[in-house]
């Protein structure tokens, strides 16, 4: 199925695996880096895109925790500039499970190419609806997340995931801003308009790139390797990040009441319209990235799907992917 995604030319490369807490059953790459690149290897580094919300959810639950963060915190209450912004009032849980009431995919950076007027437009943005009435997936209230752990910790947000995550549990291809050795081995993405070339080894997300690369919502890079390790955690094998009740109260749906099922940073199973289709049970989770990938996990069946592909080489336009993510998914559920 996947290589013939790529001949298709809905992406010049993928890798994939399937597996439970005790490790892969399947897995596998095909393709290239770029057209007409170095062929895939295994070890290549993909730009994550949207999956680097869950692994920061991950942070931001780690420190709560350690009692450095509560859910209940407010944005004002960690975040001086924002005290008088719209926003003050969202609480940490507010912006993991996308009730928040902030847009969504706002492109900032076409008006605010510095970091400084970037952030201080954020705090502008109109609310969508009233906290607590609607899930609105909002990339703008992950990097509000970002911020206030580094706030809360007086840490970059990439010291942060190297500490919490990377280091916990052997992670050596993951983190933000990949270095000149692991920019060797990155798969392309767009021929990017705004930027004017092929964007390797720096973040696809144009509002990341302004915020230089570090980032609550896009910015991580990691190596299927890697992932595997997160699910195998995740799925109970191995080092553990949070502590099982802390986990379980990421992973449970929290909005099933609303539009959209939505956990702590981690999308839910929708009944309906799911992009990893409906072969997953009701209590799995996990998060797609606009690059192209995917991480999804059952705790329940023991089982995860990962998906890592670099959709939007040489350009953004749907090709055919998001009918052939569901369909990867259905077969590995």
């Amino acid at each position: 199925m996947l290589e013939e995604g790529r001949t298709r030319g809905l992406y010049s490369g993928a890798a994939w695996s399937l597996g439970d807490a005790t490790g892969p059953y399947d897995r596998g790459w095909t393709g290239t880096r770029a057209v007409g690149g170095a062929a895939l290897d295994g070890h290549d580094v993909w730009d994550l895109a949207s999956v680097t919300k869950p692994i920061v959810g991950l942070v931001v639950m780690a420190l709560v925790d350690r009692g450095v963060l509560t859910l209940d915190d407010t944005v004002g209450h960690h975040l001086a500039r924002y005290r008088s912004s719209p926003h003050a009032a969202r609480t940490v849980a507010q912006l993991l499970d996308h009730t928040s009431g902030l847009p969504g995919g706002v492109p900032l950076y076409r008006d605010h190419p510095g970091r400084e007027s970037l952030l201080t437009a954020l705090g502008r943005l109109p609310r969508t609806s009233e906290p607590g009435t609607r899930v609105t997936y909002s990339s703008q209230g992950f990097m509000l997340l970002g911020l206030i752990a580094e706030q809360a910790t007086g840490q970059g947000l990439d010291r942060l995931l190297a500490d919490l995550v990377s280091a916990p549990l052997g992670l050596t291809g993951t983190g933000f801003r990949p270095g000149a050795a692991a920019r060797a081995r990155a798969v392309a993405t767009e021929a990017c308009p705004w930027r004017g070339r092929t964007v390797i080894g720096e973040v696809h997300d144009e509002n990341a790139a302004v915020l230089g690369g570090v980032a609550g919502h896009a910015g991580l890079f990691a190596t299927l390797p890697d992932l595997e390790r997160l699910a195998r955690s995740l799925l109970g094998d191995g080092p553990q990040l949070l502590k099982p009740q802390t986990l379980a109260v990421m992973t449970a749906p929290r909005t099933d009441h609303l539009n959209l099922r939505r956990a702590l940073a981690w999308q839910g199973q929708d009944p309906v319209g799911s992009p990893v289709g409906d072969t997953f049970g009701p209590a799995s989770y996990g998060h797609t990235g606009f690059t192209g990938t995917s991480l999804w996990l059952d705790p329940v069946a023991d089982r995860y799907a990962i998906l890592l592909t670099n959709r939007v080489h040489p350009s953004r336009e749907e090709r055919g992917f998001v009918a052939l993510r569901r369909d990867f998914h259905t077969l590995g559920g």
